[in-house]
């Protein structure tokens, strides 16, 4: 296979893996508005889709750039590394959608990236600096939604704490439909960058591309492939994440996407590539919290934590071994 051919490969498997990204943190997006029912699931995801793209619009390209030449030195990457790198972080995102379980795909595609780059050139390849903000927000993000939720919840119970409760109803179902918005748009900066990354390094690697300004039709695509995924649902994840963790209301609801789209425009603005599937969770359990202790099954929680700590190990073990796959086969 010629280099071009295969540079287009990795085109379509970067587009493909963000087609997998908004299917499989669909849930992060829609799954508040389906469970309180002021979307049916159809509208939900039309919805979330369309303010996944208009995000192409928005935020810059910062988390793009840290994900595309901030995680594995330039030199040490060919097509043979992407390619296992992507097909790694894909292959996890299936298994865990298989199980129902909201893992990050962001996290995915870095742990098979880097896995591939140290089965080809060792853990030198690895720029260890890169990976320590990543690293750290996989546990930090979560509590920036979880606290940042809790804010909001108390905030807005204090500004309506002489409503009826059916005019609070109302009034956040309708807000509700803004606080998606808001985090689909969150979502849609920060996870298409993840492939915009991947596509530029491709590009720079196989001399088609001389400086790390993103090209607009990679912004483009991306956006419109992680939307199109986003339209396709994960059903078995949005249950999971609007009904298994804690019971929401649309007060609820609105209070944890808030805090979401807070969160994520906030790291995306600095290129902190953090998974919304964390702080979506995160502020989930913030709201329920708020409440009280007891309203969160913190086993569940449990369960999804640990997916979390094993998805870069778990990605970086497919990677690695994908690539040796590759080069026997290209040998």
């Amino acid at each position: 296979m010629s280099s071009f051919h295969l540079l287009i490969l990795i085109i379509g498997m970067t587009l493909a893996f963000e087609f997998s990204n908004g299917w499989h943190d669909a849930a992060n997006s829609i799954a508040t508005v389906v469970s309180t029912r002021v979307l049916t699931p159809l509208w939900a995801v039309v919805w979330a889709a369309f303010w996944n793209f208009v995000a192409a619009f928005t935020f810059g390209t910062a988390v793009a750039k840290t994900i595309g030449k901030g995680l594995v030195h330039i030199e040490a990457i060919n097509e043979q590394v992407l390619m296992a790198g992507l097909v790694g972080a894909i292959a996890w995102n299936l298994i865990t959608l298989s199980m129902g379980i909201p893992t990050s795909s962001s996290h995915a595609l870095m742990g098979g990236y880097g896995g591939a780059a140290a089965a080809r050139a060792g853990f030198a390849a690895i720029i260890v600096s890169g990976w320590v903000k990543p690293v750290i927000f996989i546990f930090v993000a979560p509590f920036i939604g979880l606290f940042t939720a809790m804010v909001v919840t108390v905030a807005t119970s204090w500004l309506v704490r002489r409503m009826a409760p059916q005019r609070v109803d109302r009034w956040f179902r309708r807000l509700q439909l803004v606080s998606a918005a808001g985090y689909s748009l969150g979502h849609g900066t920060n996870d298409a960058q993840k492939g915009m990354g991947i596509i530029t390094a491709a590009l720079i690697a196989g001399g088609r591309l001389h400086t790390d300004t993103v090209p607009v039709w990679v912004i483009l695509s991306c956006h419109a492939a992680i939307a199109l995924g986003t339209m396709s649902g994960g059903w078995r994840i949005v249950k999971t994440m609007g009904q298994r963790i804690t019971k929401l209301n649309p007060f609820g609801g609105f209070s944890a996407e808030t805090a979401g789209a807070l969160t994520l425009i906030g790291t995306a603005h600095f290129g902190i590539p953090v998974s919304t599937t964390h702080t979506i969770t995160g502020a989930i359990v913030g709201v329920g919290s708020a409440r009280r202790l007891s309203a969160v099954r913190w086993g569940v929680t449990q369960r999804i934590v640990w997916a979390w700590v094993l998805t870069i190990p778990g990605a970086a073990a497919m990677g690695a071994v994908l690539y040796l796959v590759f080069r026997h086969l290209g040998s």
